[in-house]
């Protein structure tokens, strides 16, 4: 868990707020801009059959009314932040990238 807190210090300080949510449940009221992130993925390395390393991947959703939002500048500017994809969804544009945490 140790890892994961880190990275949500890291978006945190990288965005200038703590509107930050790790996998939040329907019930929470996001205040935007923000980013929403979720593990997505861990790549594992094998060695005599057993893993050897593995890396947590997580996917960062950047949401926020701007469409030339600061925040996705920011996020993408981490290391190893890959972006995915972007769409809008209830007039709100969302930025998803994949970071290596």
């Amino acid at each position: 868990m140790g890892r994961r807190v880190d990275l949500h210090d890291l978006i945190c300080e990288t965005i200038g707020s703590r509107n930050a949510y790790y996998q939040p449940p329907a019930t929470v009221k996001l205040k935007y801009p923000c980013v929403v992130y979720r593990l997505d993925d861990m790549p594992m390395i094998h060695a005599d059959n057993k893993p050897y390393h593995w890396d947590h991947a997580y996917l960062l959703t950047v949401i926020d009314r701007d469409p030339e939002s600061e925040i996705r500048e920011k996020i993408a500017a981490l290391p190893t932040c890959r972006f995915q994809r972007f769409f809008v969804s209830d007039n709100l544009n969302h930025y998803v990238f994949r970071v290596y945490y």
